[in-house]
């Protein structure tokens, strides 16, 4: 990346002339599927911005989402940037007397993200609120890695046009992996126009300086930058609530599954430095939390692109098993990246929870290389006998896609029959969805909906079906729980979270939040626990 493009000076607009003119010329890519560009115009342009008019409103381009872009990784350093402040001067205070909204939708990786976004707001002086109607800012944190995800957003996007309505002032902003995709950039500048500012995962940073082109500009704003950016350290952050945090260790994702669009979304692997996140952590346990995550796309594949030194996940892990941090998860692993190494420092236990969460998404290798895994069932299920003998008291998690392209009912058994041979202690289950940009997109979705279903419902079914078995065992047990706040069902009820990361509900005072303590469990349920509380034990570092 170049100096234009950390300074926000250089991008693809010129992807905004190119996609008027494709109407006219085919030698360009079509985008008439997204967009109908006849009735756009070119008002202005400058060296690094282009304003055009849809329907009388104008739209200030700065750089547009390109997938080719997304998808190339390129040698060009990836700095770490240190900035004493992102906010410029004229926008200190701006936000005074207002209130911000930021509506988060998808992974933790986003939930992180919004920490961010709303550090930065509050320093701009606005104030958070969870009200729709009190908000003067409202971001949609966005989330790409199904349809139906992006189907909520857009219904969103739909209701809030009639607050926009009643409210010009308000400033309405989409944000996230969504933005990344160029058929949702165009289908909000055709048929969204009262969203006034679009920006992607790699240029959170610059929100500042894009809020204030939205607030004075009347324009509707797009800064979308395809190839990521550098590593930005020193960004404020407001964290919801003092027990548990998000620490990002890594972005990006370098394994372009055929079925998923993150690599594009979210750009190549760039590790933060370890001394960076050390000092993070050491921070956070300063502070008094109790449990952090450390979060990547592909957490264990943390350190292979640092040029400097031979440093990967396990080493971090042995690193942070000693500072007085009471639990310590990490998400979301690569069955190819899970080495001996990382086996051997999670063993240690400690800090480090026993708790690991492992994608197959299916059980037939022939499958699995349609998906681009780089793994067969074999050799997944060697690296998970290997997990359960080194630490034999984890639970282990998965995700699962059914309904692949190809994919026929004996390939769908042996999804079963892994299944019931690892006895995963819950899954994440989900029915294929081609995402526009993929390459498994190009392929024939040919397994009809209604056998995706049954299969669903036949790996639920068994998936429910170990969970009980699984959690049955813990029956009469006293566990170690993290208590973390009300039950959502009953505000009389507290919950929290065992070690191994299962849900347990049990009366306490509400002192208790935020506290690790020892509760006995008295009913096994499928997906969850109930208990009496024993005692309070606070875990000491090692």
């Amino acid at each position: 990346m170049n100096e234009d493009q950390r300074l926000g000076r250089l991008g693809n607009t010129s992807k905004a002339t190119e996609n008027i003119k494709s109407t006219n010329d085919k030698s360009n890519k079509d985008y008439s599927m997204y967009f109908d560009f006849s009735k756009a115009k070119v008002i202005s342009e400058e060296d690094h911005k282009k304003v055009i008019r849809i329907e009388g409103r104008e739209i200030s381009i700065y750089d547009q989402p390109d997938y080719k872009q997304g998808k190339r990784r390129g040698k060009e350093d990836i700095q770490v940037l240190r900035p004493d402040s992102l906010i410029p001067e004229d926008m200190k205070g701006i936000g005074s007397g207002k209130k911000f909204l930021i509506r988060t939708y998808g992974c933790q990786m986003n939930t992180h993200d919004s920490e961010h976004m709303a550090g930065l707001l509050l320093e701009m002086g606005f104030e958070s609120t969870e009200e729709t109607t009190e908000a003067d800012v409202i971001l949609l944190n966005t989330c790409a890695i199904r349809e139906n995800a992006e189907n909520k957003v857009f219904g969103e996007i739909g209701h809030l046009k009639t607050l926009k309505v009643e409210r010009p002032e308000l400033i309405v902003g989409v944000c996230g992996c969504m933005s990344q995709e160029e058929n949702v950039v165009n289908r909000i500048m055709q048929k969204h126009q009262h969203i006034d500012l679009i920006f992607g995962t790699h240029n959170i940073h610059r929100l500042p300086e894009l809020l204030r082109n939205a607030l004075f500009g009347k324009e509707m704003v797009i800064e979308v930058w395809s190839k990521e950016g550098d590593i930005i350290e020193n960004m404020p952050r407001s964290r919801q609530g003092k027990t548990l945090a998000w620490v990002n260790i890594m972005y990006g994702c370098d394994k372009f599954c055929t079925y998923c669009i993150v690599p594009y979304t979210r750009g190549k692997e760039r590790s933060r430095l370890p001394e960076d996140i050390i000092a993070e952590v050491r921070d956070l346990a300063r502070q008094g939390y109790k449990e952090i995550t450390l979060l990547g796309q592909n957490v264990n594949a943390y350190g292979k692109d640092l040029v400097d030194r031979k440093y990967g996940l396990g080493d971090l892990m042995d690193e942070i098993h000693k500072i007085a941090i009471p639990r310590v998860r990490f998400t979301t692993s690569h069955p190819r990246d899970f080495d001996d190494h990382l086996i051997s420092v999670l063993s240690k236990g400690g800090n480090l929870v026993e708790h690991i969460h492992l994608p197959v998404q299916h059980g037939n290798s022939e499958i699995l290389k349609l998906m681009a895994r780089k793994y067969t069932r074999e050799q997944y299920m060697e690296l998970a006998h290997k997990i359960k003998m080194a630490i034999p008291n984890a639970s282990f998690t998965t995700d699962i896609i059914v309904g692949f392209p190809n994919e026929t009912e004996e390939q769908f058994e042996e999804t079963l029959s892994l299944i019931r041979e690892i006895e995963f202690d819950s899954a994440f289950t989900y029915i294929y969805s081609p995402r526009e940009g993929t390459p498994a997109a190009k392929m024939e979705d040919n397994v009809p909906m209604d056998v995706k279903k049954e299969r669903l419902a036949r790996l639920n079914a068994l998936v429910n079906e170990i969970s009980a078995k699984k959690n049955l065992e813990y029956q009469d047990q006293i566990v170690e729980v993290l208590v973390e706040g009300e039950s959502k069902k009953n505000p009389e009820v507290l919950a929290g979270r065992t070690r191994t990361n299962r849900m347990i509900n049990f009366k306490a005072p509400k002192s208790m939040i935020g506290q690790i303590v020892y509760v006995k469990v008295t009913e096994a349920k499928t997906w969850s626990l109930n208990g009496d509380l024993v005692e309070m034990a606070e875990v000491k570092g090692s």
